[in-house]
């Protein structure tokens, strides 16, 4: 989320107010039509649960996806995702395999492809039929990041905010929400990670994000607590983040006592081994996401750390009565 959109009102924010209306007429219109049933929404013949995004820029919406899948899991269901897949260059819809190029079908899915099927298309229903014949099983389907395609008809809505919140509170491009904060007033839930907090008109639960022991790249097999890594500032250790929120994941580290040079890049960098020589640090530090795309050129310097979405348990409960209907007594 770029940081002058974390302010009500700069020079910047008022000149693209009124493209900030138009954008919100024309959200407002795709989704009447489909509210209205003047475009039909495609409904597939398992539940529906989507987990998106009321802003743009990562929130942690992917840990909750795979922390859903596992806890779904765990109650006897068989889960799967679809998700559009950012960058994927591949045929679409095309099922993401463990030792998929992150670059043909996106690093989000390869990381939830780790807890269930996941199969990636520009279109969610089409993608979601080919998920089904490929896993006949499959009893629910989980779409990631799909908040605003209406084209799928959902059973379930969850929207994650982080620490940034809404931001300014305006719509695209002179703000960072996707849809008016109204829109929350529609949804089945709302989860916040970590210390975000917003008053909306929707049921809210929180998450937290935990991460204790890293993984070295190139021998996934060793294993290092992050006490190992615990040095006094200066130390030789670089820390990369090419996420949403790079700041969570150093301020994550600092939480660990890790002091390290941080280096911020875009979400969903493509990391090249460039990026990696240009780095002389003797430890290098990274998220999952990035490392997905390190994989190819690893460096024996690089350490991964792992994190778990820690989700009230109150969540599923509601996601499950809303997809069985209520017990009767």
């Amino acid at each position: 989320m770029r940081d002058w959109w974390q302010r009500s009102l700069t020079p910047r924010t008022a000149l693209l107010l009124p493209l900030s209306w138009l954008f919100g007429l024309l959200a407002a219109t795709r989704r009447a039509l489909y509210r209205t049933g003047l475009y039909q929404a495609q409904r597939l013949p398992v539940p529906v649960v989507v987990v998106g995004n009321l802003t743009v820029g990562g929130s942690g919406k992917t840990p909750l996806v795979i922390a859903l899948a596992r806890a779904l899991a765990q109650r006897g269901w068989h889960p799967g995702v679809i998700s559009r897949g950012y960058g994927a260059s591949a045929a679409m819809p095309r099922e993401v395999h463990a030792d998929a190029d992150p670059a043909a079908v996106g690093d989000e899915p390869l990381l939830i492809r780790r807890a269930c099927p996941v199969f990636v298309g520009r279109r969610r229903p089409a993608a979601g039929r080919a998920l089904l014949a490929a896993y006949p099983e499959i009893d629910l389907i989980i779409a990631d990041d799909g908040l605003q395609h209406y084209a799928l008809a959902r059973d379930f809505e969850i929207a994650v905010f982080d620490a940034r919140g809404a931001g300014n509170g305006r719509l695209l491009p002179a703000g960072p929400l996707r849809e008016p904060l109204a829109r929350a007033a529609s949804l089945d839930a709302v989860v916040f990670n970590g210390e975000a907090d917003l008053q909306l008109s929707a049921p809210a639960w929180r998450m937290h994000l935990v991460g204790q022991d890293f993984y070295q790249l190139v021998d996934p097999a060793i294993r290092r607590p992050a006490a190992d890594f615990v040095s006094a500032p200066g130390a030789p250790i670089a820390a990369l983040a090419g996420i949403g929120s790079p700041a969570r994941f150093f301020a994550t580290l600092r939480a660990l006592g890790l002091h390290c040079e941080e280096h911020p890049f875009p979400d969903h960098h493509a990391y090249t081994a460039a990026d990696l020589r240009a780095i002389t640090a003797q430890i290098i530090v990274m998220t999952e996401k990035d490392a997905i795309k390190c994989a190819a050129f690893g460096d024996p310097r690089i350490w991964v750390l792992p994190v778990a979405a820690q989700v009230d348990p109150g969540l599923l409960d509601a996601l499950l009565e809303k997809i069985r209907g209520p017990k009767t007594a």
